[in-house]
């Protein structure tokens, strides 16, 4: 989950039949145009990851919400429990069992993850990823983003949206390693207070800050 955080925590290769160039605009102002119609986004989340040899190392369950502009909320369960909320400046990270919460500013890296396709500025995706596009014929459209920044921690990212709303995201790593996110009880453009993007933590806890 602490890579959805840091290449996310926040939205492979070109389809055959797509033409790169002319193709590849198109499809990123279609999937810039669904995303900016959130303005909100909540739901509930099952993440598997999987390792290269396609062994499945993590089950992990919990929710999250999001809200324009650059505010993020992540909550996962035992055994793996960790929180994570970003006020569009800073991003703290909660882990009950260490007893430790860590706070750091919202950088430029940050900036161009997954979870800012959610709840960010999607206006300038053509200048972060190369975007293509696949209509299935089973009733779901795929976006496959990879990044244009070198330096970026994942490979690919694919959104697949079912009848307009998007129900999961699969990323890939250097290393091959593969976080399925998929989302239930999604709610989209319902009312989200900005005090949800504060962590509430108790008094006991150590505190690691770095933010701005």
């Amino acid at each position: 989950m602490r890579l959805w955080l840091v290449m996310l925590s926040s939205l492979m290769l070109s389809w055959a039949g797509v033409a790169a160039a002319e193709g590849g605009k198109d499809a990123t102002a279609r999937l810039a145009e669904k995303l900016a119609t959130y303005r909100t986004f909540q739901a509930d989340f099952i993440q598997v990851v999987v390792d290269g040899g396609g062994d499945k190392v993590q089950e992990t369950r919990g929710s999250l919400k999001a809200k324009r502009p650059g505010l993020f909320y992540w909550k996962s369960e035992q055994p793996f429990a960790q929180t994570i909320a970003a006020d569009g400046k800073n991003v703290e990270v909660y882990d009950p069992d260490l007893e430790q919460v860590t706070v750091k500013p919202m950088d430029s890296q940050m900036s161009s993850t997954p979870a800012l396709l959610l709840s960010g500025e999607v206006s300038n995706l053509a200048e972060a990823y190369n975007v293509t596009e696949k209509v299935s014929d089973k009733g779901y459209d795929e976006y496959v983003l990879e990044p244009k920044n070198s330096d970026s921690l994942f490979v690919s990212l694919r959104l697949r949206f079912r009848d307009g709303s998007l129900s999961d995201m699969r990323l890939r790593d250097s290393l091959g390693q593969i976080s399925i996110l998929s989302f239930q009880d999604v709610k989209v453009n319902e009312a989200v207070a900005d005090s949800v993007f504060k962590l509430e933590y108790p008094d006991s806890v150590d505190v690691i800050s770095s933010k701005n």
